[in-house]
């Protein structure tokens, strides 16, 4: 029987996944958590083979989660199921960690099918997700700017840009102030940027908002 934990701030979706993949008899959910706060908790008290984990969570991010995870050596296989286009997080949750990335719109049949892989050590990934690894390997060696963000400095540029304060931020990420303004310094600092006006229009222009 494989063990899933489903981790996303919305019930209502977690009772979604929970309904799709409890047809499959092979797959079990032992485990729910709507925070990192409570995954951390849930993660101590249940064991598990496969995290279902969403990007977009109340405090720290589901990258967060990988990180810590993948510095933990964690024998969890994380699938990440986001409503963020593959183009913006895929890779990116891959390197940090994630056995699969599948956007919420996608069939969902295919989250049982990404389940049984990932358990089995094996990467799962969508044809366009296949397709921006070959293209990525075919490119010229050079990256986007925000490419050498730290996922603390891409939140802040994120937030910033969908027009929250510094004090909203600051609240949501539960850091103090000071610290976010360290990390927009660093954002514009590191994308040759003055301003919010001019951080704002960068993120647009790169779809990560």
């Amino acid at each position: 029987m494989i063990r899933v934990i489903l981790c996303d701030d919305h019930a209502v979706v977690r009772r979604g996944i929970r309904d799709t993949i409890s047809e499959a008899v092979d797959i079990q959910v032992v485990g729910e958590a709507g925070s990192y706060s409570e995954l951390r908790e849930v993660l101590r008290s249940v064991e598990c083979d496969v995290l279902v984990l969403d990007l977009n969570m109340p405090g720290r991010s589901g990258l967060d989660a990988l990180t810590t995870l993948k510095e933990e050596g964690s024998a969890v296989k994380t699938l990440v199921v986001s409503m963020y286009p593959e183009d913006q997080y895929a890779i990116r949750c891959l390197r940090a960690g994630a056995r699969g990335y599948l956007n919420k719109a996608g069939d969902p049949d295919e989250m049982v099918a990404a389940i049984r892989t990932v358990v089995q050590g094996r990467k799962y990934v969508t044809p366009e997700v296949a397709e921006m690894l070959v293209d990525q390997l075919n490119a010229p060696e050079t990256e986007e700017l925000h490419a050498s963000l730290s996922e603390r400095e891409l939140q802040t540029l994120q937030k910033i840009a969908s027009g929250k304060k510094l004090s909203d931020i600051a609240e949501e990420l539960m850091l103090s102030p000071k610290t976010v303004s360290v990390y927009r310094a660093r954002v514009l600092e590191k994308l040759h940027l003055t301003n919010n006006a001019e951080l704002t229009v960068y993120a647009i222009r790169n779809g990560l908002v």
